[in-house]
């Protein structure tokens, strides 16, 4: 058993974690269906890896996590382009989350999804997975909302397999995941597992700038794969870009945003009476193990926890 502590890190970084993936997928290695997607922002640098060994072109699939106000490091579920929505009925359950708090916190994470969209894409197309190999990558699993959304959205688009890898996860969310993909590859499965991030060196968040620079470095090491991906959507090829297929989600309407930008009390000014009646995280029981390292507040150590991103 591998002891959960600050000694016991299996990756140095997400590079490092998305090389060992690597080695775990190489029956994929220089297929021509093959396509690896990331769940930003995490899961762009191990992704990044994935590909570059597996000589497979690069993009991302956007999802967004739903945290628990006030413990957004606890996902009670996860939203995806598309309109797709995944939700963890057990936290709901437990923390008797009402609809609108739900409704409330996807609000701001659809502005922040179509925030991202518009960084990253710009006017390039999404990629086209129609009777593709996709593999889905992100930097791990603890509770599997962001993972299984983007599985559920991509599903839509009719490609030939799913393939969700992970460098790391928790083994009961690794075993469950057969009903939702294909295959699921996950490197490391340690017991206790408590947290994605405990098992890295170094788990900084992923910055916009950085998700941009790996996503140029690896179209211009695959140009002619890169554009072949957006030309398989034109009109009249049979293939619909999978931004196409699936309905783009939008920024919320008048005084939700300004330009694009999400607010960051948004939340706040959204929230229902009811929130207040929801249990603290001490007078119930996680359903997974969480512990609260000195000087924790909601929201500040978010890299400790799983789905920090």
């Amino acid at each position: 058993m591998i002891e959960s502590n600050a000694t016991s890190a299996l990756f140095r970084n997400r590079h490092d974690a998305g090389r060992k993936l690597a080695a775990r997928l190489g029956a994929y290695a220089n297929r021509p269906d093959l396509i690896v997607l990331a769940l930003p922002r995490g899961g762009v640098p191990v992704a990044f890896e994935v590909a570059w060994e597996l000589d497979a072109p690069l993009d991302l699939f956007l999802v967004r996590k739903l945290g628990v106000p006030g413990h957004e490091e606890l996902a009670m579920g996860a939203i995806a382009t598309g309109g797709v929505r995944v939700l963890n009925e057990e936290v709901v359950e437990a923390w008797g989350i009402p609809d609108t708090v739900i409704e409330a916190v996807a609000a701001t994470e659809e502005c922040e999804l179509a925030r991202r969209e518009r960084l990253y894409r710009g006017a390039r197309p999404g990629p086209n997975v129609l009777g593709q190999t996709v593999i889905l990558v992100d930097d791990g699993l603890a509770t599997g909302s962001t993972m299984r959304a983007a599985a559920e959205a991509i599903r839509l688009a009719g490609p030939a397999r799913i393939v969700a890898a992970v460098p790391v996860a928790a083994a009961v969310i690794c075993a469950a995941f057969g009903a939702d993909v294909d295959e699921t590859v996950c490197a490391e499965t340690p017991e206790p597992f408590y947290a994605v991030g405990l098992w890295y060196e170094d788990f900084a968040p992923t910055s916009d700038e950085e998700v941009r620079e790996l996503l140029r470095r690896a179209e211009e090491r695959t140009p002619g794969v890169q554009a072949a991906v957006g030309q398989r959507g034109e009109p009249g090829t049979g293939a619909t870009a999978l931004t196409e297929t699936l309905p783009r989600l939008t920024v919320p309407r008048a005084g939700d945003a300004v330009d694009g930008n999400c607010p960051l009390d948004l939340i706040a000014a959204r929230m229902p009476d009811q929130l207040d009646a929801m249990p603290h995280l001490a007078e119930t029981h996680a359903l997974e193990p969480l512990e609260r390292t000195s000087g924790w507040a909601p929201g500040k150590t978010g890299e400790t926890y799983p789905g920090a991103e």
